[in-house]
């Protein structure tokens, strides 16, 4: 192999190694941004909750169509960025994003039937909060799994020791 060849696969070498590192970057950050407007999310459920449990008045339905116009405009950030982990992330971790978006649809389905006067949502709404918060959960182990491997496997590649949880305690206990 000549000096202009070793050169050429050099630098296709570098840019494979920068194309890897941009994607392992993408994803570190997809899902903290995920994990991030799920709890903003959750802040806002919480709000909404209350607005239920107030008397019905024209105040309260005032109240709860503001909410719910803020409450589709964050469900958009928050499908955005399952959709953002969808793209970028592992098949679980993508599973779990999409999961945790569906999570939030019981919440739009409880508010709604409230305001169309079909029946009080706010048994509906409360039930929500845990299939949510387990969504989240999954979610978030889902993530710091794959990211886990994906640096474990990086290190690997790059001829670093990979030590485990265990090994690590073993080592300081010695």
């Amino acid at each position: 192999m000549g000096p202009a060849a070793r050169h050429s696969a050099a630098a296709a070498g570098d840019k494979r190694a920068q194309r890897a590192e941009r994607l392992r970057e993408s994803r570190r950050a997809a899902s903290p941004d995920l994990i991030e407007q799920a709890h903003l999310m959750g802040e806002l459920f919480w709000v909404m909750s209350t607005a239920l449990r107030l008397p019905d008045s024209a105040a309260r339905g005032t109240a709860l169509r503001a909410l719910r116009d803020r409450e589709i405009a964050e469900y958009a950030r928050i499908r955005r960025c399952a959709r953002v982990v969808e793209w970028e992330g592992p098949a679980r971790a993508a599973g779990t994003a999409l999961a945790l978006q569906k999570a939030t649809g019981p919440f739009h389905e409880a508010v709604r039937a409230d305001l169309d006067g079909e029946h009080d949502g706010g048994p509906a709404f409360d039930a929500a909060h845990r299939p949510f918060r387990k969504a989240l959960e999954d979610f978030a182990d889902a993530a710091r799994t794959a990211h886990r491997r994906e640096r474990d496997h990086g290190q690997k590649a790059r001829g670093q020791d990979v030590l485990a949880p265990e090994r690590i305690l073993n080592t300081i206990r010695r």
